[in-house]
Parts: C-alpha cells; structure tokens; sequence
C-alpha cells in the first residue's frame, strides 16, 4: 500500500487550517503525513500545528512568500510518500478520503490524478452558490472533469495527486502565480505519465467567500488560460473561450435591449435554467437565485479576464500578468 504526502500550502488562513486539520484526524485510515507550509503568512498557523501535531503526523514549515506554486514544491521536497496529494487550505475531507484514494490506486495504476469537489451542507448559502457555478455542466464546470466533462481532465491543486518520482522529474510547479495547476497537468501530459479521475476521491471546496473574491479569482483564471495559450499553443480548446463568446453575447443584448425589449430574452432564459437546476440539486429556492448571480459572475468574470489577456498579451504582445495581486486575498 502506498504511502500518502498530504502537502497544504497556507497564506493568512488559520481557521481555514484548523478545520482541515480537524478533518484529517477523522480519516478511517490513517497512513499519512502532513506538510504544511506557511508562505510567508502574516497570520501564523503555529497554534493550529501545535493543536494538532500529537494527533496526526504534521510537519510545519514556514518560507518568505513566493506563491502556492513553490509552497507546494518546498512541501514535496520535504515529503516521504510515494504519492503526493496537494490540498488547499479551503477544503474540508469527509471521513473516507483517504480509503477511496487508496481504492482507487488499488483499481488504477496511475501516475497522476485528481477528484471532483463539493459543497458542504454547513456552507454559508454563497459559498454553495459558488461551489453551483464551478461545478455546474451550465457554467464551465464541464470543462473541470466529470461524467459530463467537456475536455479531459486535468487535476487541479485544490484535489491533486501525483506519484513522488513524477513530480520530482517535472520539477515540480512552475512560477505561474495563477494556473500553476494547469500548466503542471498539461506537463504531466506532455511526459507522456497516466492521468485518471478519482470520481469517488473528492473533498469539500470552500473557495471564495464573497462576490468581490470570486470575481478576483475567475478574471485571473481567465488570464491564466491566455498566458497558458502563450506557453502551449495546443492547450487552447474551443470550449475555453465559451466564458468570452458569453460576456460578449450578454453586451450584445443589453445594447439590443435599448431598441428591442426581447434581446434581454435569452439572458432571462439562461438565469431560469440556472435557478431551476440549482434549486433542485441544493433543495433550495433562495441557493438557486444566488447561482444566478454565481454563474453570470464566474462567467462574465473568467470571459473579461480572458479578453484582457488575449488584448494585452496577443494584441499588445506584452509579457505574462496577472490582475488584483496586492488585493487578491482581502
């Protein structure tokens, strides 16, 4: 049976910490190690480390900032594990995590993989909002993996898994501050290594907290995906620019709205199967206006940030950016 290197890096999120923490003194099978990596937060985790350092295996380290990237890579530098499983501080792991990673490596023989993600029901009504838009076949969620998937999968850092030997020949993460995750999968593909979907691996996602955070987070991995374009060309798939073709599609019937009432009709539509799906998957009337406004903002966000790299880094030929990098975290 393969050993486990749990690899969390942490900016500023101790409570974020605590009840990850938590969750893993839960697993039903315990044969893991615990890598947390403090980058360069201001906001410590030492009291969650000291908290639970007798509970699991946990190893707590603190470097200056330099993004999840080369936290994560400090972290695997350390592990001792056959695989690595990479986490964001954001997750919460149900109790049998662990015994279906193990089950499912058991079942795959594999060199790379990753599981779908969910929200819990203690959730604040936004985050499960949030969690419908990032999830959802009507959003892009089709592009993330699943039985519904759009383009292959490739794992993402909140759910990542990837044999030690693979990651160190790789080197490793890049110094991307956004898509980080993406450009490792494409290099896991471009290796030539074994990349599967862990369907009953998957975690509880708390991701953005707010509508200002969210809509920080899509417009960068809207970036992301052009400065991903630059680095591999092949890595451009139609279904990407979908959240572009949307934004300009919802500007185009808004100016269509001042000189025909109907052109605001396909936007209405699309908010009501919005609110129908999501009111039924989460039971919940209030959830499913909120996915409205979730879905046209992961949208609508991911669509600018994408028309913002291709002008800047296609038309302008500027060099790799990113956007809100001082306020990304507030």
């Amino acid at each position: 049976m393969p050993y486990l290197s749990l690899i969390i890096p942490v900016y500023n999120r101790p409570n974020e910490v605590e009840e990850l923490l938590a969750s893993l003194t839960q697993q039903t099978v315990r044969d893991f190690e615990v890598i947390l990596v403090e980058d360069g937060s201001q906001i410590t985790c030492e009291k969650e480390f000291e908290r639970y350092k007798d509970q699991l295996s946990l190893n707590y380290y603190y470097i200056p900032n330099g993004g999840p990237g080369q936290a994560r890579n400090y972290g695997a530098r350390k592990a001792l594990g056959t695989y690595l499983i990479v986490l964001d501080s954001d997750c919460i792991l149900p109790a049998g995590y662990i015994h279906a990673v193990l089950e499912e490596l058991k079942a795959k023989d594999t060199d790379a993989f990753g599981g779908p993600d969910r929200a819990s029901d203690n959730f604040t009504p936004i985050q499960k909002a949030i969690n419908y838009s990032m999830t959802s076949f009507f959003t892009t969620g089709g592009i993330r993996g699943g039985k519904k998937e759009l383009d292959k999968f490739y794992p993402r850092s909140f759910n990542m898994g990837i044999r030690k030997t693979v990651y160190d020949a790789l080197e490793g993460f890049s110094k991307m501050r956004f898509g980080e995750d993406i450009d490792f999968s494409i290099r896991i593909y471009k290796g030539g290594y074994k990349v599967s979907l862990f369907p009953s691996a998957w975690v509880y996602h708390k991701r953005r907290t707010d509508w200002k955070k969210f809509f920080r987070q899509v417009f960068n991995s809207g970036i992301a995906r052009i400065n991903l374009y630059k680095k591999y060309p092949d890595s451009l798939k139609l279904v990407h620019l979908l959240p572009a073709l949307f934004t300009l599609g919802v500007v185009f019937f808004l100016i269509g709205s001042f000189f025909c009432r109907w052109s605001l009709l396909p936007l209405l539509l699309y908010a009501l199967l919005v609110f129908i799906d999501s009111s039924i998957k989460n039971k919940s009337i209030k959830i499913g206006f909120l996915s409205i406004i979730a879905s046209y903002i992961q949208l609508l966000g991911y669509g600018c940030g994408f028309l913002s790299g291709l002008w800047n880094r296609i038309i302008l030929g500027k060099g790799e950016f990113a956007a809100f990098e001082k306020t990304f975290y507030k």
